[in-house]
């Protein structure tokens, strides 16, 4: 999983876009196999959406595959009452937005955009420190693997 101060990280960020773009009403980053990494959904159940970013992750996968566009970026779902859009935020974590319907779509696409690198960023660099064994003290000790492991993701 990833640690504390990178989940501390990752929820600033999402208050932060929130604050930045006004008719958004939740952001979720969570891994690409539907885990919540950190919420700001408020009245929204966080689990349940990111459940259902990873279904709606494996469906976008295999569109952009079948058709030749090329690797995941983003998912952009229309609703009567606004959107939903989800970006690629680094290899193994995805955020998802909850939008109303007055947004304007291209200043929810460049923020989204930017705070999904951001996330990527902070989810990725956690995620390699805990792959990588801690430095050797005087005595050698048996290696073990990093509690948690990596984030699952779809392949």
């Amino acid at each position: 999983m990833v640690p504390e101060a990178e989940v501390q990280d990752v929820l600033a960020e999402l208050q932060r876009l929130r604050a930045r773009v006004p008719l958004l009403a939740g952001a979720l980053a969570a891994s690409t196999d539907g885990l919540v990494l950190a919420q700001d959904t408020p009245g929204v159940e966080a689990e349940g959406v990111a459940a259902l970013t990873a279904a709606s992750l494996g469906v976008a996968l295999r569109m952009a595959e079948a058709t030749g566009r090329g690797g995941f970026r983003e998912l952009l779902v229309r609703g009567e009452s606004g959107y939903i859009a989800t970006y690629a935020a680094g290899s193994s974590a995805v955020l998802t937005l909850l939008a109303e319907d007055r947004i304007n779509v291209g200043r929810l696409h460049l923020e989204g955009r930017r705070a999904s690198t951001r996330i990527g960023e902070l989810v990725d660099a956690a995620l390699q420190r805990t792959a990588q064994p801690a430095p050797a003290s005087h005595a050698p000790r048996p290696r073990t693997p990093p509690p948690g492991g990596p984030l699952p993701h779809r392949t």
